[in-house]
Formats: C-alpha cells, sequence, structure tokens
C-alpha cells in the first residue's frame, strides 16, 4: 500500500458533561489538539445544540478533525484525518485529556493506494509518455 495518511475513529467514555456541552472548551480543546498534532488549521466551526451536545469541525492543511459530544451520556465521538507529517495520535491524546475522558477506544486506518492500483495508475503514466515520446 501507498499510504497517504492515517485515519483515527475514536469513541470515548466517562468524560464530564459539562466539559462536553461547552462549545468554547470544545473549541480550544480542538485548537490545543491541531497544535500538539503539528497540523496547520484552515477553518474551523463549533456548534451548539439545544439542549445539550456539540459538533465541531476543524479543516486542516493535512484533512480534518471532527468531534462530536452526547453530554447526557458523558460520550463523545472522534475523527481524525491526518496527512503528511501530521502527528493525530498526539492529537487525540490532547482531546482526550481536555475533555477528561476516563476511557477511549480507538481504532487506527493507513489510508491509500493498493499497490495493484498504484502499478495501474503507474503503468497508464507510462504509456502515456511513451505516445508522446
Amino acid at each position: 500500500m501507498k499510504k497517504v495518511g492515517t485515519h483515527l475513529v475514536v469513541d470515548a467514555w466517562q468524560a464530564p458533561s459539562d466539559l462536553l456541552n461547552d462549545p468554547e472548551r470544545i473549541r480550544r480543546a480542538l485548537i490545543d489538539a491541531i497544535e500538539s498534532g503539528h497540523a496547520t488549521l484552515i477553518d474551523l466551526c463549533v456548534h451548539q445544540f439545544s439542549p445539550h451536545g456539540v459538533t465541531a469541525t476543524a479543516t486542516l492543511a493535512e484533512s480534518h478533525i471532527a468531534i462530536h459530544t452526547w453530554p447526557e451520556h458523558g460520550y463523545f465521538a472522534a475523527d481524525l484525518f491526518f496527512c503528511g507529517q501530521g502527528q493525530p495520535k498526539e492529537a487525540m491524546r490532547v482531546l482526550k485529556e481536555a475533555l477528561q475522558a476516563e476511557k477511549m477506544e480507538m481504532r487506527e486506518i493507513d489510508r491509500g493506494f493498493p499497490n495493484s492500483v498504484l502499478e495501474t495508475h503507474l503503468k497508464t503514466e507510462w504509456e502515456a509518455v511513451e505516445l508522446v515520446g
């Protein structure tokens, strides 16, 4: 596989509901996570739901972070996709700490091209060069 990025899919539990329902706390946690993960923020959107819950998305030069909270359950779900030299695990460590989750499950997925697709693509490029040259 030609890896182009790392995708973390996270579930976290037993976090204080007041933290999970605070849009400014979520905003600050995301900014700190982005800095710690050596990523570059392009845009940040944070939305407070009624009666409770926060959804936030950070568009990064390296891809994105999204977080959705369910304060009434002490639960949040996060999705971090980093390409390049970013450090998504470090960013997630900061989010977990900032939101004080006691339990967390994280799945890591390598993103990219299977060798068969990459070989086909390279062969097609080579054939195009031969036709031109």
